[in-house]
């Protein structure tokens, strides 16, 4: 296996309820704090009490891209975490456990570190608080500092002041029996950074929350669906302080209804959901597309139909979000590759919405939603999209809200506006939004719709966030794929070029319009292209098979699908050894 980059992964495993989640939470802000990057996975059952909870941290010295692939550090707060978890260690990786409530084979050969977690907060009178415990060993063993710990403890646990006294106690006992008993680090421990650069720490749904207030959301409606419900919850906790507005509403369907009056009525206005409940928006987002009015979704993917797995990741919502219509309704669809660009792309989702006055969606998933990153503080945004286009007072003379234009943008007044009155009919209707059923009004009327797609496309591909492109430039051997796979991707990329192998990638960020220059630029020259997906049928790769079918068949570019439709993320060696069995399986290297 390729060298890795100098991290360390620490999985925490156990019951759901018991502050699994909490402890890797906390340990993840202190490494943060102490000045590493950090990257975070966790995956939980849907039940509120009950079954597994796995939560790992990857920290390092430099920018880090996917969870890592096999822990370092396995902390088993239970039987059933060593039991499901210790096939992926790595050789000679450090355990740490409850002595009382974990049996580890004497077989195994890596070092151990018995931390009585559940005796310590018991001798407390704080039972609730042993994972403070296992918090105080980590910060003692990682050498991350108890300051550290007791400042993102009390961070997260801000809203329970009443127990704070008894938390902080807990949390420097296990500090303290972990020095007294281990007074040397772990061995995949890391030096601590001599610099912190100040960095913030984000999950991707708070990077969507702020991505939505810097670029000018006063509205959210929303109804609560696991794993888009904390993006509401953070809105909720600042949009007030901006001027806006939330709603809580009885439904989905009651929630996207009420963005786009919002939107009507002059504000930015989002809503956010999952594929179920994206599944109830449909009718409406064909009604913002036949009015026009510009709103913004963003649709928390989540692994299989009906209920499927709620806690889980997925991205096999795409052919709904592309083309779940009645008829045809024009929108925008948008994916961020990271928590980072997940704040970058919700400035452009606005820009879009509000000039091309159309649906934007954003397609994020489950994974990015619920990790945390590490990232610098957000720097002057670059686009060219113009704001909402406003009647001139020439225009409200004979105000036609639905004039026909060469870019497809007509003039939207707001309500108020002396000449603007139009009613925003769901109807087809002229231009003067009045009902017109006539064949040629119809087919006018779509072709204008349409016409804003392709008039975003050619303004998107001017923009230097249109796609992502790295590796080996020119390289014969390719990997294309779109949202958080991105992570597992680059760093596959980067064992390979270690071992002399050039590969090229390119993730798209608008899936709807395709940047088409840029993907025909980087198929060219290309033998064959690696299109991993986190859904069942390959999804984004049939759709690149129909897009580009003339280009593909005219230079036998081969397309090697590889789905993985299990409600987990790829690991970066599953990307790796795909690469490897396509280049084999055509021949080997150019």
């Amino acid at each position: 296996m390729p060298e890795r980059v100098p991290t360390i992964v620490l999985r925490i495993g156990g019951e759901a309820g018991e502050g699994t989640l909490t402890t890797g939470d906390i340990v993840t802000y202190a490494a943060a704090q102490a000045g590493f990057e950090v990257f975070t996975y966790r995956t939980f059952p849907a039940e509120i009490r009950g079954g597994q909870v796995l939560f790992q941290l990857r920290m390092g010295l430099c920018r880090i891209y996917a969870e890592g692939d096999q822990a370092d550090v396995l902390v088993a707060m239970n039987q059933a975490a060593w039991d499901e978890n210790h096939a992926d260690l790595r050789p000679h990786a450090a355990l740490i456990y409850d002595p009382k409530l974990v049996k580890v084979p004497e077989s195994y050969a890596g070092p151990t570190y018995a931390i009585p977690a559940a005796e310590i907060a018991q001798g407390l009178e704080w039972l609730r608080g042993k994972n403070l415990v296992m918090v105080g060993a980590l910060s003692w063993l990682l050498r991350l500092g108890l300051e550290q710990a007791e400042r993102a403890m009390q961070r997260h646990l801000s809203s329970h002041q009443e127990a704070m006294a008894k938390n902080l106690e807990t949390l420097r006992q296990g500090y303290a029996y972990a020095q007294e008993h281990y007074p040397e680090p772990v061995d995949f421990a890391l030096p601590l950074p001599e610099a912190a650069e100040e960095r913030l720490i984000l999950n991707g749904c708070d990077a969507i929350a702020l991505g939505a207030l810097s670029a000018g959301c006063r509205f959210f409606g929303g109804y609560p669906i696991t794993p888009a419900t904390p993006i509401m919850e953070t809105l909720a906790k600042y949009l007030p302080a901006f001027g806006g507005t939330l709603v809580q509403a009885e439904d989905e369907i009651a929630s996207i209804n009420m963005v786009i009056g919002a939107s009507f009525a002059g504000h930015r206005a989002m809503t956010a959901t999952s594929g179920p409940g994206f599944s109830l928006m449909v009718e409406a987002l064909g009604l913002a597309s036949m009015t026009e009015v510009p709103i913004v979704v963003v649709n928390v993917q989540r692994g299989g139909p009906s209920t499927g797995l709620p806690t889980k990741t997925g991205q096999g919502d795409l052919y709904l979000a592309m083309y779940g219509s009645h008829d045809e309704a024009p929108r925008i669809v948008l994916a961020p590759d990271s928590v980072k660009d997940s704040y970058y792309q919700m400035l452009n989702a606005f820009s879009l919405a509000e000039h091309f006055q159309l649906p934007v969606i954003v397609l994020t998933d489950q994974t990015m939603a619920v990790r945390v990153e590490t990232m610098p503080a957000p720097r002057e945004f670059w686009n060219e999209c113009p704001l909402r286009r406003l009647p001139t007072p020439e225009e409200l003379v004979d105000y036609q809200r639905y004039t026909d234009t060469p870019s497809g943008v007509s003039p939207m007044a707001l309500p108020g506006m002396a000449g603007g009155i139009y009613i925003a009919e769901s109807l087809e209707h002229n231009e003067h939004a009045h009902p017109n059923y006539t064949p040629e009004m119809h087919e006018r009327m779509m072709t204008k719709r349409r016409r804003k797609i392709e008039t975003a496309r050619a303004m998107m591909e001017n923009w230097r966030t249109a796609a992502r492109r790295w590796g080996k430039e020119g390289a014969t051997f390719g990997v294309m794929g779109w949202g958080s796979t991105r992570g597992a991707v680059r760093e596959a990329l980067q064992w390979l070029e270690q071992e002399g192998i050039q590969v090229e990638a390119l993730y798209p960020h608008s899936l709807l319009p395709m940047p088409d220059k840029a993907i025909s630029a980087f198929l060219y020259g290309k033998r064959a292209v690696l299109i991993p997906e986190l859904n069942y049928s390959n999804q984004f790769a049939r759709i690149m098979e129909h897009r580009y079918y003339q280009q593909i068949r005219d230079e036998q570019i081969h397309l090697h699908h590889f789905p993985k439709a299990q409600g987990i993320p790829f690991t970066v060696n599953e990307i790796y050894q795909a690469i490897k069995v396509m280049i084999a399986e055509e021949g080997g290297p150019a």
